[in-house]
């Protein structure tokens, strides 16, 4: 859901383009008569209003009452209702507070929920035969390891370890493969949000300049694959012109690129790191990042993404907050994966 936060931004430099068109030769502003009064004093009223900031929340609350209405139909045709598994290694708090929301999710629109909690020192082998039991519990529609996990295991191994068809966070290599090829799969959560967010905000991607800030296996990667892909391929793509930028991107160079960008995703991790001279008029400026910062006024702690979100609606056209933009978004997109997975849709 988009709203706008003073107004509808006026379709500038319009007129002047249509009277040049009219026939006539005199540049912009030099029109004799009624016509260049009106230009004129068109271009001294106009009005430079704030971006649309899309609520990543509403529109995730809707994406999850489609989701519903799609399971109880799966489950009256006989079908064995969803069921997710998380296994959740260790005492971060971040990750306890993610997998909370996951499984609150998940319960309020009817998908069966497990969590399978594992101390810190928890072997990886362990944790691997943990994966293979319920990659054979028929049962078990969706796996998720929540991640980060401890400095001992090798996270790419773990996620591997996971049945394709079950990896409902994207992660396991066949998924990223398939995605890389423009075929079904199940697509990365944060991924598969921030595409979700710039289609169904109506932000157009063909022939447009995007740069992604970050470049992780992840979240950058799947995210360029996505918007730069074929839209005529079996998994439909958004035809833009892609940019990767990462942590070795001097800043300067960073923003050579971002101001010729008509749409910035920023996943670095990175407080400020887009700022409101790297962004040219109206662009979408899609927030992923997630950081925690002290408050100056308060001291007490505060989530912030990559961008300096107050600076930057001033000259943006779209633009994501933190909380409350890209982040639940990627619980609803999960959430698709599970009923995906459930219906055996990508495989």
């Amino acid at each position: 859901m988009a709203v706008r936060a003073h107004g509808l931004l006026l379709f500038h430099g319009r007129l002047g383009r249509g009277l040049a068109l009219s026939g006539s030769a005199a540049p912009p502003g030099r029109f004799p008569g009624a016509a260049g009064r009106a230009l004129r004093g068109f271009r001294r009223s106009r009005v430079r209003h704030e971006a649309i900031i899309i609520s990543g929340t509403e529109m995730a609350k809707g994406i999850q009452k489609e989701i519903q209405r799609e399971v109880e139909s799966w489950v009256a045709l006989g079908n064995r209702r969803p069921h997710l598994s998380i296994i959740l290694v260790g005492d971060n708090p971040a990750s306890h507070t993610y997998v909370r929301n996951k499984i609150r999710a998940a319960t309020d629109i009817g998908i069966c929920s497990e969590l399978i909690l594992k101390p810190k020192d928890v072997s990886q082998e362990e944790l691997l035969d943990v994966t293979d039991q319920l990659n054979m519990d028929p049962r078990v529609s969706g796996i998720l390891v929540q991640l980060p996990l401890p400095g001992h295991m090798d996270e790419r191994t773990i996620c591997n370890g996971i049945a394709p068809e079950k990896d409902v966070d994207g992660f396991h290599v066949i998924n990223i493969g398939r995605l890389c090829l423009d075929q079904h799969a199940l697509l990365p959560a944060t991924a598969s949000a921030v595409w979700e967010i710039i289609q169904r905000t109506g932000i157009e991607t063909f022939g447009k300049n995007v740069v992604v800030a970050g470049r992780s296996k992840n979240v950058g990667m799947p995210i360029a694959m996505l918007l730069h892909t074929d839209g005529e391929h079996e998994r439909p793509g958004g035809d833009a012109t892609v940019t990767i930028a990462h942590r070795y991107t001097p800043r300067e160079q960073l923003k050579v690129h971002t101001k010729l960008a008509d749409i910035i995703v920023v996943a670095a991790g990175i407080p400020k790191l887009i700022t409101a001279d790297m962004v040219k008029e109206d662009a979408a400026v899609i927030d992923v990042g997630i950081n925690c910062v002290q408050d100056p006024v308060t001291g007490k702690t505060k989530l912030v993404g990559d961008v300096d979100f107050e600076a930057v609606k001033k000259k943006a056209g779209h633009i994501t907050p933190v909380p409350g933009g890209v982040g639940p978004m990627t619980v609803a997109m999960l959430l698709k994966n599970t009923l995906l997975a459930a219906k055996s849709i990508s495989y």
